[in-house]
């Protein structure tokens, strides 16, 4: 399961196709065809290896008579000048395959960097300057309705944690959380690990009470097996931190990479050998033997 900062967006977009021109409508205002399918195409988009070139993510918009709109999707933790040269060659390349318009649209974590990944590129040539549109999840406008929430979801859970601390958090909060309520696959959780990483505690805690009051079952396949997993992985951590506390009693200095390695096992049966050792020991690295 994709965890990065990263490969989230880049997940949002292969699951849900329609992320990607939804915003390229609502937040740059772009006429795309709104009746064609979007679907995820390949993202390598040369068509000679070894010179094959592989973007982060493809849609195209489909219609009766083939594609009729490209995006080229990346996503930027930073601004990397180097773009300035695979960018144009992605849309290049794409719009030559499938003889349609093309268009690059960059997901970026803050407004700092999607600024500076939005410098226009100077192709050479008079007046052919490729601008990037950068994208960040502030530029989205808050998703108060279910209804619009439950169509696409993923808009709902990138948008959320830019509005969870505004005047409409309580209505974003009920809407996203309905979300995640109804989904049954893996992105309920990737969803959930998304939020609970991004929101404040402030909304967080509003979360859980929205989810409280309505009296949400939590009974999708991905909440039952996420609940039953924080409580195993809250169980390990607590054997963890008892048997450091066990040595510190006995006057057992721990130094730092004990600790670590002690504090990352999740192996339950590993945890309960060290303790067995950790009662007889003198020296914290003895544990390990």
């Amino acid at each position: 399961m994709p965890t990065t900062a990263h490969e989230l967006p880049l997940e949002m977009v292969r699951n849900q196709p329609q992320l990607a021109p939804t915003i390229l409508r609502t937040v740059f205002g772009m006429n795309l065809p709104s009746d064609d399918r979007a679907t995820s195409a390949s993202e390598a988009v040369g068509d000679v290896k070894p010179t094959e070139l592989r973007c982060d993510a493809t849609i195209l918009l489909d219609g009766p008579s083939g594609p009729t709109w490209g995006i080229i999707v990346e996503s930027q933790m930073r601004f990397d000048k180097k773009k300035a040269f695979s960018w144009p060659a992605y849309l290049s390349m794409l719009r030559q395959r499938h003889k349609c318009p093309v268009t690059l649209l960059v997901f970026c974590p803050t407004e700092t960097i999607a600024h500076a990944c939005a410098t226009p590129i100077e192709m050479g040539h008079p007046e052919w300057v490729l601008k990037p549109l950068t994208f960040h999840p502030g530029m989205l406008p808050p998703v108060t309705d279910t209804d619009q929430a439950v169509q696409i979801p993923e808009l709902a859970v990138l948008s959320t944690p830019a509005h969870s601390d505004g005047p409409h958090s309580k209505a974003v909060l009920t809407s996203v959380a309905t979300v995640i309520e109804r989904l049954e696959d893996n992105r309920g959780a990737l969803y959930h690990d998304y939020l609970m990483t991004h929101l404040s505690e402030n909304a967080r805690k509003l979360l859980e009470d929205i989810v409280k009051t309505a009296g949400y079952q939590w009974q999708s396949d991905f909440a039952k097996s996420h609940r039953a997993e924080g409580r195993e992985e809250g169980r390990v951590e607590g054997e963890a931190k008892m048997l450091l506390l066990m040595m510190e009693n006995r006057g057992i200095a721990v130094p730092n990479d004990i600790r670590e390695r002690v504090m990352s096992c999740a192996d339950t049966a590993q945890l309960e050998r060290w303790a067995k050792r950790a009662a007889v020991i003198d020296d914290a690295r003895d544990l390990l033997d």
